[in-house]
């Protein structure tokens, strides 16, 4: 079957992140008891793809890889159904983030960018009418984590405020139509002023450069950054205030975590990865409800791939990158 994948590895410091991908054949999908097919329609790029290439979280001895997290396509009677991404041990029995053996596709187990992804029987849900099979394919990495991020972790309600740094990646987007979505007070910030400007586009209400000082205390920051923006989103929080981070983009080393700043202000710092199948089930029925829809920045055929994974890793998009049959 036609396939993206890894077979070897860029060296962490190499100039040509993809210098390990793959657009050709593999073979079928082996299918376990419990076990079903899903013929992949559409599925999008994260960043979880180029560390992949990097060998970050993905071992030498499972190459070669397909590569992707996110699908949606037909299951096996031809019905309209996503895929959600994260796979739990057999033996563990309660939330799938909690499982410490918990895996990604494309991390112990062949990934979505193929003709066909092989995945456990409770991993795909029914995909409502009125989703698009490319407007799907974006939810249940970016979208799942900006989900659990925003009311989950964060706990945030109607009226709260919020920040969401580096406004462009897919989670960020996410997080900026989703906080709106859920009626949140929604500031943004980012280096570039076209994404700035798009970022009020897709639902922020007051956007920032990367660094300015907020008008107003936020009730919470989503981080998915890391050092670059990690002492702003502290200073930009209210006593009592929650930080919530996913991601570290630009690094996970500070000069200055601001400790004394956190329990000054009695901050609540919260970690948050990727959400659980019930959670991708309500952020579905919420996006349903409301009519709202993610954001696509291109859809290519996936004899293109090369192309978005590499403006994927230029930051050359806004928004989501979906590839296609």
């Amino acid at each position: 079957m036609f396939a993206v994948y890894a077979d070897s590895f860029a060296a962490p410091d190499a100039a040509d992140p993809l210098s390990g991908l793959v657009v050709g054949e593999r073979p079928d999908p082996v299918v376990p008891d419990g076990w079903t097919t899903v013929t992949v329609e559409a599925a999008s790029l994260n960043h979880h793809d180029l560390w992949s290439l990097r060998g970050v979280g993905l071992r030498a001895e499972a190459l070669p890889m397909i590569l992707g997290c996110d699908a949606a396509g037909r299951d096996e009677d031809g019905n309209p159904v996503l895929v959600h991404a994260v796979i739990s041990d057999p033996s563990w029995h309660g939330e799938e983030t909690n499982d410490p053996r918990r895996s990604l596709l494309s991390e112990r187990y062949q990934g979505t960018f193929a003709d066909t992804v092989a995945v456990p029987r409770g991993n795909v849900l029914p995909l409502p009418a009125g989703f698009s099979l490319e407007e799907a394919a974006c939810l249940p990495t970016a979208w799942l984590t900006a989900y659990r991020m925003l009311f989950t972790q964060g706990g945030l309600k109607a009226g709260d405020s919020v920040l969401v740094q580096g406004a462009g990646g897919g989670v960020a987007t996410a997080l900026i139509t989703l906080a709106r979505a859920g009626g949140l007070r929604v500031f943004a910030t980012s280096r570039d002023e076209v994404k700035r400007a798009r970022a009020l586009e897709i639902g922020a209400h007051e956007v920032y450069a990367s660094g300015e000082r907020l008008p107003v205390s936020v009730d919470a920051v989503m981080e998915t950054v890391g050092r670059a923006t990690w002492q702003h989103s502290v200073r930009s929080l209210r006593p009592g205030g929650t930080l919530v981070i996913s991601g570290t983009t630009s690094g996970p080393d500070v000069e200055d975590a601001m400790l004394t700043h956190v329990f000054f202000r009695q901050l609540r710092v919260i970690g948050s990865t990727m959400g659980t199948r019930a959670e991708l089930g309500s952020l579905v029925a919420l996006l349903d409800a409301t009519g709202t829809r993610p954001l696509i920045d291109r859809v290519l055929p996936r004899e293109q791939a090369r192309d978005g994974f590499a403006a994927m890793a230029a930051g050359d998009v806004f928004g989501k990158v979906v590839l296609t049959r």
